[in-house]
């Protein structure tokens, strides 16, 4: 449901209303000198969905960043109860070799090192939601626990300006075939947003057309940065 009709959140947090914040006054979203917004895309470790989504996205010129709300990034290892973690700050590339190092066939079958492969190609390191100095005009989530941890922290946050962030989760599941889809599903909700006159405007009704063509639902909430 688009937050319109959001009464509550999970995770105990506050009660919203998209009405009571875009009613106050703001300076307006600054686009960049190109005129794009400023997209990033949230999962929780950085590595599948948000990745994929900005593998597309960037393809497709999106000017777009991607993040992940994790204490560490987990991938999966050769049992459910044996993960491979790894801190924030690790590259995709030391990852790659240490996974290939561990076991060349399993994570070569289970596409985590073509994965990877990718990954590089695209920024050096995963990068934390929380750590993030930037300002986005949309955030996308790929999940409602992911959107819920991208919320609290924007509350912690000290609001030092008008300018609004609309935080959105598309609930996406996190294996290579959905992440692929849900990419191209968050490279259709960006057309529309980037087509709006005035994104704060205008979102709630782009938003509802997406629920309505995919079925999927959509949860939205602005803040201020």
């Amino acid at each position: 449901m688009t937050s319109q009709h959001t009464s509550s959140i999970g995770n105990g947090l506050s009660n919203f209303s998209v009405g009571s914040i875009l009613s106050r006054r703001y300076r307006g979203n600054v686009r960049t000198a190109s005129g794009k917004l400023r997209f990033a895309v949230v999962c929780s470790s950085n590595m599948n969905r948000s990745m994929e989504a900005h593998s597309i996205l960037s393809k497709k010129g999106f000017t777009v960043s991607s993040f992940g709300t994790g204490t560490k990034v987990k991938l999966p290892g050769p049992a459910a109860n044996m993960p491979n973690m790894y801190s924030f700050s690790t590259t995709y590339a030391a990852i790659y070799n240490d996974l290939a190092g561990k076991d060349f066939n399993l994570y070569t079958q289970n596409g985590l090192l073509n994965m990877l492969e990718r990954n590089k190609q695209i920024k050096p390191r995963p990068e934390r939601f929380q750590e993030c100095t930037e300002t986005f005009d949309v955030v996308i989530c790929c999940e409602e626990r992911v959107f819920n941890q991208a919320m609290e922290y924007m509350i912690s946050r000290e609001i030092k300006s008008e300018h609004i962030c609309h935080i959105i989760n598309i609930d996406i599941q996190d294996n290579h075939e959905e992440a692929t889809l849900g990419a191209f599903m968050m490279c259709d909700i960006c057309r529309q947003l980037e087509m709006c006159r005035n994104l704060n405007d205008d979102i709630e009704d782009v938003l509802s057309t997406f629920e309505e063509k995919s079925k999927r639902e959509i949860l939205h909430v602005p803040f201020f940065y």
